[in-house]
C-alpha cells in the first residue's frame, strides 16, 4: 500500500486549500534576486501552489512588499496567509499590525492570518484582535504558530478560541516530535497542522538515507521529504526563491510513497517514542 501525497487540505470551515504552498521567508532581502523571487512566487500560482505564506516579521516588512508585488492583478488565485508578531499582539496592536500587512500586500483582506508565536499578552487580547478583524471583513480565518499541546488547550478553552483554523509549527523528517501529541491533538480538534521548514532549510537534503530512497523512486530528495509531510495529512509551505526551485518542489504532488520507501524513512528518521518539547527555528 503506498501512501499519496494529499493535494489539498480541509480546514475546519469546510474550505479546502492547497497542501503545498509557498514559504516566502528570507524573500525580498536581496534587491539583485528580487525579479527572480516574483517569478518563482508567480509560477507556484500557475502550478497550483496557491497557499501564500508570509509575516510582518520577514525582511521587516519586506517579504510582504515582494508577495504583494507579486501578486498583483492575481489575488484571487491565492489563499493568503501572514502572520502578527508576539509584541504586536495585543488587541489594538494586532488590528494595526494586520492593517499595516495589508498595506504592503496590496489587498483589503487575509484568507489566514496566525500568531506568529505566543508572547507576554494573554492569548484573550489576541483573540479579541482576531475577532475585530473577522467583523470588519480584514481576515477570513485566523490560526496560531508554534503553539504546543498545552497552549492550544488553553485557546480552545476561552470564548471563541475553538475557532482556531490552524497551527504552523516546525515538521519534517528531522522534526517529528508533534507526532507524539500535538498531531494527534489537532486531528481530533479538527485543526489543520501546517509544516514550515519542511525539508530543514536544505539541511536534511544531504542525509544519504534519504537519497537513497529519492533515487529509488526516480525523484530528488526534496521531493521526497516534501511527499512525506503531504502523506501525514500536514499541509506544506517550503520556500521557493527560483522558478526551478518550484517547479521540484511542484514535482512532490504526484509523488506516491510506497510502504518500503515509508519504512526506510521511519528507519532513518525515527519517530518520537515519548513526549518532545515542541521545536521551533
Amino acid at each position: 500500500m503506498s501512501a499519496e501525497p494529499a493535494r489539498t487540505i480541509t480546514l475546519p470551515s469546510g474550505e479546502e486549500i492547497a497542501a503545498l504552498g509557498q514559504g516566502t521567508w528570507y524573500l525580498g532581502e536581496e534587491p539583485a534576486r528580487r525579479a527572480q523571487e516574483i517569478a518563482a512566487l508567480r509560477l507556484g500560482v500557475d502550478l497550483g501552489m496557491t497557499v501564500v505564506d508570509t509575516a510582518e516579521m520577514y525582511g521587516d516588512g519586506a517579504a510582504e512588499e515582494l508577495v504583494g508585488e507579486a501578486l498583483r492583478g492575481r489575488r484571487k488565485e491565492v489563499f493568503l496567509v501572514s502572520k502578527v508578531l508576539p509584541g504586536h499582539a495585543d488587541r489594538k496592536g494586532t488590528v494595526a499590525a494586520c492593517e499595516g500587512s495589508l498595506r504592503r500586500l496590496r489587498t483589503e483582506q487575509l484568507d489566514l492570518y496566525l500568531l506568529h508565536w505566543r508572547g507576554r499578552w494573554p492569548l484573550e487580547e489576541t483573540l479579541a484582535g482576531f475577532t475585530d478583524l473577522m467583523e470588519a471583513g480584514k481576515i477570513r480565518h485566523w490560526g496560531v504558530s508554534n503553539l504546543d499541546v498545552a497552549e492550544m488547550v488553553t485557546l480552545t478553552a476561552l470564548p471563541g478560541g475553538d475557532a482556531v483554523a490552524v497551527d504552523q509549527v516546525l515538521y519534517n523528517l528531522t522534526r517529528r516530535g508533534i507526532e507524539w501529541d500535538l498531531l494527534p491533538w489537532c486531528r481530533e480538534a479538527g485543526v489543520t497542522v501546517m509544516a514550515y521548514s519542511p525539508v530543514e532549510q536544505g539541511r536534511l537534503l544531504t542525509v544519504e538515507a534519504l537519497g537513497a530512497v529519492a533515487r529509488a523512486l526516480g525523484a530528488t530528495p526534496t521531493q521526497v521529504a516534501l511527499a512525506w509531510v503531504l502523506a501525514q495529512g500536514v499541509a506544506a509551505i517550503p520556500r521557493s526563491g527560483s522558478p526551478d526551485h518550484v517547479r521540484e518542489n511542484r514535482g512532490a504532488m504526484d509523488l506516491h510513497l510506497p510502504a518500503e520507501a515509508l519504512d526506510a524513512l521511519d528507519e532513518a528518521f525515527p519517530p518520537p517514542s515519548g513526549p518532545t518539547p515542541l521545536e521551533v527555528l
